[in-house]
């Protein structure tokens, strides 16, 4: 049988060997790098007859043994430079492994040494990215998760760099080398580091500090590293989000986190006010000095958090990577246009930025201190790291906030988890297999992932939770750790046991379906809950907590109740109760699903107005805007509803409501559930506009009224400014479905007059769309002011991407052409042809969308496999789409196969063959128009059982 995937569970062992230590010699060069390493080993306890190091794409100068005769043989094939020794080393032998090696950096493949973006006049920057298996395309090694060790690095480099940065502490100011070059050696002996979170950079920066105080009194740097020119008082910014991030953690996560809450925030306020008065100059002062000791005294009181253990915690800008921020112990790469708070930033990449700078930071104790043991595991390092993030990015924008952003990344229908999950390319959380390290960075590993861990929570309870997430921490401190020793953990603190929940939640793909209906008894006074768990075909049932809770027509809760489901069928039974309302269903997103009750449209509408769980509430919301949205997909001349159109606009003009969610709550997507109508793409989106002018004809006066309310809102990025601006775009946004000329002035209005990126984007985006007849003019004049700036040159490709515009697909290709789209950048990559993809009333349902598709994923292929895998995610539900689509698509991805290397880009050839594999019946309909291909061998579809039979 072929092969899905190229490396599987039982790839993985043990080592035959301890690693130790390494200590190496980086000479670097504008074209080759040159790199000597001596490897310290101790064999474990077996005799050991061969060492297989992992190296990739590296030109071996020298290989030896210091302590034993060996001989030495490089697999380029199989990426392994071979040590076989005359006799056995025994059992607790020490030996050391010396190479000197080149390597040769990349311009687009951001795995191992690249060039990044580099200022004019200066020497190539050059940065590192070795997850997961970056480091041996650097140095042999053995380049596996379990082999922690320290490391000595030494650097020689061009003397004009500002910065060259290793992990630890450098020994000493970096000093004269000779030949115009310099030498810098850094110290990281204290504490083993997994090879993935290795770091070289060196290049040209503007440096920004800060000291950073811990109420105790330690301290230690904070660094940022951005493009030479930043703006000083943005960078300023950037690095009190990150200094509060830290005192965050350490204040607000560990074992005691629920204790001493008033007390905690005290300490917080006053470690705020000890830095004014430090940055005022008073940093020797009596009022220092007193808040000090105050402080000192305070946090005795209470058990903190985790605590950095190093002397500088750096944040370095790279223009061109794969992922918005990578720790690296001590060295977080953050991609430039997300580092700081650039006035062309927008809100929801600000709050990225905060969500990215604190996720990175906990890394060094979940991740980096406490390791998973395999890349199966990479779930486990990022899955607490984003419960955390999650936390933390509550405690300052609001909880409720936080989870509905939460809730809207999992159930968008373009870029959301649960249309990952449904895809034919799906994988489970531990999956059964990959063919890059890269394929396990996805929403099911930072969003289903951290769901899991979020019901775990539930089950276990908070307090339980927290505890046995510091047992967890402690009982692997500096080494590996696996899923079940996390269980156990969280097992031997809370008495629950959590092995089956875990193997069903972990292995499966897809999330449970839950079908509801109640029953209220007016003798009894109960209310009879029951459950209906459907499940894929050969799945296990699901196992997850469920919050339901009944509420009076008032809005007042009733009763409440968490159930944790096991079953397939299952009651919940609320007794001596008056008969609600409505139901509130799945609480809080309760569990990583969907359920389906069966209230009346009227108890929907209620609900929608009144329930005071805010996510409840979203949920009601969008059931009753899903009814609209079918009614106008069954009915080309149907109208939305005067009750929905009202429905909107009260919760627009509901103060409460917009202060505590934000205008993400009034989120209408393109899609239903329905599966007759859910992958009609074209179909979805004239429906949703139809919906969207009906609401603006309906209210036109009362929404431009409240789109002058909240235009007078301050522009600054405060939690409530951002949460207005939401409000403010959200009904500019309906507006624009009218399409008149009093609505282009008003959007033009915004555009011209807007005091934040936020609002210029949301302008541009729907002037884009709209037949305004300078609009072409509009984006000829921003394309050229957006070059101005990588962060807005990103936007702008996004916005022009995602167009739904007659002529979109021309002004795609037209941007694609342009001397400032850079095909080897991954911003530019992600922005332009990720963006394109989902775009897929577009990019799938049009003749010269798909031929446009076919190329840009074939040439995007070759340069950056990661970028484009994501993008064949829209082909996931293949099967379930128009037929008249089928075979067309089915030639697409056939199309991306040949034009990459199986060899070279394994994850982009084998990530379209599970895609057909997933869609047996497109496949034989492409079969039956076209005849068979290569490419669809082994390949199953109804055709090809009727040939073998």
């Amino acid at each position: 049988m072929t092969r899905l995937f190229t490396f599987y569970p039982e790839d993985f062992g043990e080592l035959p060997v301890d690693v130790l230590h390494m200590d190496l010699m980086i000479s670097v060069g504008d074209e080759v790098t040159g790199v000597g390493s001596r490897l310290h080993l101790r064999v474990r306890d077996r005799s050991v007859e061969r060492l297989e190091l992992n190296a990739r794409d590296l030109e071996v100068l020298a290989a030896s043994c210091e302590e034993f005769e060996a001989s030495v043989e490089y697999n380029t094939k199989g990426h392994l430079l071979i040590f076989t020794f005359a006799t056995p080393l025994p059992a607790g032998a020490d030996l050391h492994l010396l190479t000197r090696t080149r390597c040769r950096p990349s311009d687009h493949l951001l795995e191992g040494l690249y060039y990044d973006v580099t200022p004019a006049g200066a020497p190539p920057t050059q940065i590192t990215q070795c997850q997961q298996w970056g480091f041996q395309r650097i140095v042999p090694c053995f380049d596996d998760m379990m082999a922690k060790c320290t490391y000595m690095t030494t650097v020689v480099a061009d003397e004009r760099y500002t910065n060259i940065i290793s992990n630890g502490d450098p020994l000493s100011a970096p000093r004269p080398y000779g030949d115009g070059r310099q030498v810098v050696t850094f110290d990281n002996t204290i504490t083993p580091m997994a090879p993935y979170l290795f770091f070289l950079g060196v290049g040209t920066y503007a440096t920004f500090r800060r000291e950073f105080e811990y109420p105790d009194g330690r301290t230690f740097a904070l660094e940022l590293l951005a493009p030479p020119g930043s703006d000083p008082a943005a960078a300023e910014e950037a690095l009190e989000v990150l200094a509060d991030g830290v005192l965050w953690v350490y204040l607000f996560t560990g074992p005691d986190q629920y204790h001493d809450l008033p007390l905690r925030k005290a300490i917080m306020a006053r470690c705020h006010e000890r830095d004014r008065a430090k940055a005022d100059g008073d940093g020797d002062g009596e009022r220092v000095a007193a808040l000090r000791a105050e402080l000192a005294a305070r946090v005795g009181e209470i058990i903190p958090g985790y605590a950095y253990t190093g002397t500088v915690y750096r944040e370095i800008g790279m223009q061109n990577s794969d992922y918005g921020g990578m720790e690296n112990v001590g060295n977080t790469t953050i991609t430039t246009n997300r580092l700081m708070p650039f006035p062309q930033m927008t809100d929801r990449a600000f709050e990225y930025m905060v969500r990215v700078k604190v996720h990175e930071y906990y890394h060094n104790l979940n991740g980096s201190e406490v390791t998973g043991k395999t890349p199966f595991e990479i779930w486990l390092n990022e899955a607490v790291t984003v419960h955390v993030e999650n936390q933390h990015f509550g405690f300052f924008f609001g909880e409720e906030y936080a989870r509905l952003q939460t809730v809207l990344d999992l159930v968008d229908p373009e870029t959301g988890t649960f249309a990952l999950d449904e895809g034919a390319a799906s994988m489970p959380i531990e999956p059964d297999g990959f063919n890059d390290p890269n394929e396990l960075i996805t929403g099911v590993t930072y969003v289903k992932s951290p769901e899991f861990v979020r019901m775990v929570e539930t089950v276990v309870g908070k307090e339980a939770f927290v505890q046995g997430l510091g047992v967890y921490h402690r009982r692997f401190a500096h080494g590996n750790a696996s899923r079940q020793d996390w269980l156990e953990a969280m097992e031997g603190v809370s008495g629950r046991c959590l092995g089956e929940m875990a193997g069903v939640w972990l292995k499966q793909t897809g999330y449970p379906e839950v079908r509801m209906t109640h029953r209220y008894d007016p003798s009894r006074r109960t209310c009879t809950l029951a459950f209906e768990q459907e499940t894929r075909e050969g799945a296990e049932p699901w196992i997850f907590p469920l919050t339901v809770a009944l509420v009076a027509a008032d809005g007042v809760d009733l009763a409440e109740q968490t159930h944790l489901v096991r079953g397939r069928h299952e009651t919940m039974v609320f007794e001596d109760v008056d008969a609600p309302a409505y139901l509130s269903v799945n609480r809080g997103y309760t569990f990583y699903g969907r359920v389906t009750d069966d209230a009346a449209p009227a108890a929907l509408f209620l609900q929608a107005r009144t329930d005071p769980d805010l996510i409840a509430r979203f949920s009601a919301f969008q059931r009753c805007a899903e009814v609209e949205m079918l009614g106008l997909l069954a009915d080309p001349a149907a109208v939305p509803s005067a009750e929905f159109c009202t429905l909107y606009a009260d919760l627009a003009d509901d103060t409460d409501l917009m202060r505590r969610a934000g205008g993400q709550f009034l989120t209408i997507f393109e899609s239903v559930t329905n599966p007759r109508y859910a992958h009609r793409y074209t179909a979805l989106h004239d429906a949703r506009v139809r919906l969207l002018r009906g609401i603006a004809a309906a209210h036109q006066e009362r929404l431009i009224a409240l789109y002058r309310r909240y235009a007078a809102a301050p522009t600054d990025r405060s939690p409530s400014a951002i949460k207005a601006r939401q409000v403010k775009n959200a009904v500019l946004q309906v507006l624009a479905a009218l399409d008149t000329s009093e609505i282009h002035a008003l959007i033009k209005e915004q555009f011209d007059d807007a005091q934040c990126a936020t609002d210029r984007i949301a302008a541009f985006a729907a002037y884009l769309d709209s037949s305004a007849p300078d609009r072409r003019a509009v984006l000829d004049a921003f394309e050229e002011e957006s070059k101005e700036h990588p962060v807005s040159w990103e936007t702008f490709l996004a916005v022009v991407a995602g167009s739904s515009a007659p002529d979109a697909l021309d002004l795609v290709q037209r941007v694609t052409a342009s001397p400032s789209f850079r095909m080897e950048q991954s911003n530019d990559q992600r922005a332009l042809f990720g963006r394109f993809a989902r775009n897929r009333q577009l990019s799938l349902e049009t003749p010269e969308g798909r031929e446009y598709l076919a190329e840009v994923l074939g040439r995007l292929g070759r340069v950056n496999e990661y970028n484009t895998v994501s993008a064949l995610e829209v082909f996931g539900a293949l099967d379930r789409m128009a037929e008249e689509h089928q075979a067309p698509l089915v030639g697409v991805l056939l199309s991306v196969m040949r034009a990459v290397d199986p060899e070279k880009q394994p994850s982009v050839y084998h990530t379209a063959r599970r895609l057909l594999i997933g869609a047996p019946h497109a496949v034989a309909k492409y079969v039956a128009v076209h005849g068979s291909a290569p490419e669809l061998e082994g390949v199953p579809h109804p055709a090809a059982r009727e040939q073998r039979k």
